[in-house]
């Protein structure tokens, strides 16, 4: 898949952890977060890393950019990377998702290239709306327009953007087909979560 990269969000604060999340361990002495995000992803194309801090992540080996404009969150993130990466299609994740699943990835990337966007949706008991997988999703660098205009306006949030595209839905049933329990869209964003994890078989 010529037309598909990686790009990887590594330029949170990690307020609530406490700590750089993507140098977390789920076992001592195995891999980081981020080095698991990094080997589930390699086989869908070259992977760019958006990062403050290229110096936490010079082990990994990868292409590096900065947030082009630190403080948009999200938002400015896959902004940045898009605006580097060389493909024209991209999967953003972020660094701290190590339950990411291959067959799942699969089913996004071979999708058929009709779309801006393409976004994993599922609906969790008792929520209003779909949840909308935004830092599971692909993007197509035809996004770049609308994200600098919801950027400048102050949003920082992904999903602010996506109705000014095309978007294409990667409904419940393929996902639950691929991956019955969704663990694919886990991020670990607390000392809690993060031990839950760890003691996920």
């Amino acid at each position: 898949m010529a037309d598909l990269g990686v790009i990887i969000l590594a330029g949170g604060q990690s307020r609530r952890m406490g700590t750089n999340k993507a140098l977390l361990r789920l076992a001592p002495g195995g891999p980081t977060l981020i080095e698991q995000v990094v080997a589930v992803t390699a086989p869908l194309g070259p992977a760019l890393l958006v990062t403050n801090t290229p110096a936490d992540y010079a082990f990994l080996g990868l292409p590096m950019v900065p947030d082009a404009r630190p403080g948009s969150g999200a938002l400015g993130g896959l902004y940045s990377g898009l605006q580097a990466a060389p493909a024209p299609y991209n999967l953003a994740v972020a660094c701290d998702m190590p339950f990411l699943q291959p067959a799942l990835l699969r089913l996004l990337a071979e999708a058929p290239r009709d779309y801006d966007v393409l976004i994993p949706r599922w609906q969790e008991p008792g929520a209003p709306k779909p949840q909308l997988e935004t830092l599971h999703a692909i993007y197509s660098r035809a996004c770049l327009p609308a994200i600098t205009a919801h950027r400048d306006a102050g949003n920082r949030r992904l999903v602010s953007f996506v109705p000014d595209v095309r978007v294409r839905y990667l409904d419940e049933l393929a996902l639950r087909a691929v991956d019955p329990d969704l663990h694919s869209f886990r991020n670990l964003n607390t000392p809690d979560e993060l031990a839950q994890a760890q003691g996920t078989p």
